[in-house]
């Protein structure tokens, strides 16, 4: 009840709801990239306790993530909070859409800041610098956040704020004289949003079992500062052993589970290959019983020893008369970019197969891509033009309007991310 009460506080919540859908242990946090290769790729598996859970291969899995004890006792700390005083919200929304009177539920004042406000990686907005200044008793920091907050300071505060990605904590530290009562801060400091990774399990093959594949981000800002993915580094951070439980919510990805009868060309970049995981292991079971269309399947990644993931996976289910295997109609193909001179994407691959995947496209296949927003969909997208050009006999522009068509009747997906 705690999280539901808290999170009732809140507007931060996926579909309107407070109530996690269930709640999940953590049984296995895996690293499959390896050490010392600047890549931190985990494998985490949760086992249901809370609740029975169904969801489909394609569907993505919300966290309500923890923060930092560190971070949330310093930002009580200096703030001049009391972190066992009990609070009240009252939503602005009179309508209370949740149903649920939290005037009713008091909730500890570091437990509904640890669930509610994300003081350790969200930026603060132009109007918090706004607020600050009226609380500065130092005239120096008032004159510069007044400044920060003006048409004339709006370039050097997207420098100092966004930038450089500083955090609620950060910027309260940078102007000590400022002490804001708690009614503004718990208006004014960001939401904490829950995160959503694809599922990369299929729950048939692992009954009450959920399987993430997570990058956990880290990178450095214009000045140096190291950063990190705040849900991706908490994960990664958990213990098995320590049996900790995770809130989540269950939700459509935009990649529909196909039915078997249905041919497929995967395309998957890094930890794009998750949902297809999830793919493989179904149509591995449905072929048990009745035999599946073929499927083909694009892995990208950079480095063959660094971070092919799930490679004896992948070579397991392509090899035999595998789902992905070619005796079968299908594929496993594998671009890693940076292992020769030349780079090599997962867009080369794809042509080099031109007349097997004009055959699948000539069947009625779908297309599923998945991975990182940068110019990959796009390069993707061109490398079937030309296929379609190439093998048909039509000219460009005519193969592109046909990849549309795919589009338009549900039969070409992306699932992409920046």
């Amino acid at each position: 009840m705690q999280v539901e009460r808290t999170r009732s506080m809140t507007p931060a919540v996926p579909s309107g709801k407070n109530m996690p859908e269930c709640f999940l242990k953590m049984t296995k946090n895996l690293r499959l990239s390896r050490e010392g290769s600047g890549k931190d790729v985990r494998h985490f598996e949760f086992d249901a306790v809370s609740s029975s859970i169904e969801y489909e291969v394609g569907d993505v899995l919300e966290i309500l993530l923890g923060q930092s004890s560190a971070a949330v006792d310093a930002f009580i700390q200096r703030c001049n909070l009391n972190p066992e005083s009990y609070i009240t919200i009252h939503p602005r929304d009179k309508g209370n859409k949740a149903g649920i009177n939290t005037s009713l539920f008091p909730v500890k004042l570091k437990t509904f800041v640890e669930l509610n406000m994300d003081v350790a990686s969200a930026s603060p907005k132009r109007y918090f610098f706004e607020v600050m200044s009226f609380f500065a008793s130092a005239e120096h920091e008032k004159e510069r956040l007044q400044y920060f907050s003006s048409p004339e300071g709006r370039d050097d505060l997207y420098q100092y704020n966004q930038k450089e990605r500083r955090t609620v904590l950060e910027v309260l530290e940078d102007f000590p004289s400022v002490q804001m009562p708690f009614e503004w801060l718990v208006q004014l400091v960001p939401p904490l949003k829950t995160r959503a990774f694809s599922i990369s399990s299929c729950h048939s093959a692992h009954p009450n079992q959920v399987h993430l594949t997570v990058s956990v981000v880290t990178w450095k800002t214009l000045y140096k500062r190291k950063r990190s993915g705040l849900c991706s580094s908490w994960l990664a951070s958990l213990d098995p052993q320590q049996n900790v439980l995770v809130a989540v919510w269950f939700k459509k990805g935009s990649l529909p589970p196909p039915p078997p009868s249905l041919p497929l060309i995967l395309i998957g970049l890094g930890t794009g290959c998750a949902p297809f995981r999830g793919f493989v292991e179904v149509r591995a079971l449905q072929n048990e019983s009745d035999p599946t269309a073929p499927m083909i399947f694009f892995f990208g990644c950079r480095n063959r020893d660094n971070d092919f993931l799930y490679q004896d996976f992948w070579m397991k289910h392509s090899q035999n008369g595998g789902v992905l295997s070619e005796d079968k109609g299908g594929g496993f193909y594998a671009a890693f970019s940076r292992d020769q001179p030349r780079k090599v994407y997962v867009q080369h691959k794809i042509k080099e197969q031109s007349t097997k995947i004009w055959g699948l496209l000539s069947q009625g296949a779908s297309v599923y891509i998945a991975g990182s927003s940068n110019k990959m969909p796009s390069d993707v997208l061109s490398a079937f033009e030309d296929i379609v050009s190439a093998e048909s006999g039509v000219s460009k522009e005519v193969a592109s309007r046909w990849i549309r068509a795919l589009e338009k009747a549900g039969k070409y997906y992306v699932e992409a991310w920046s």
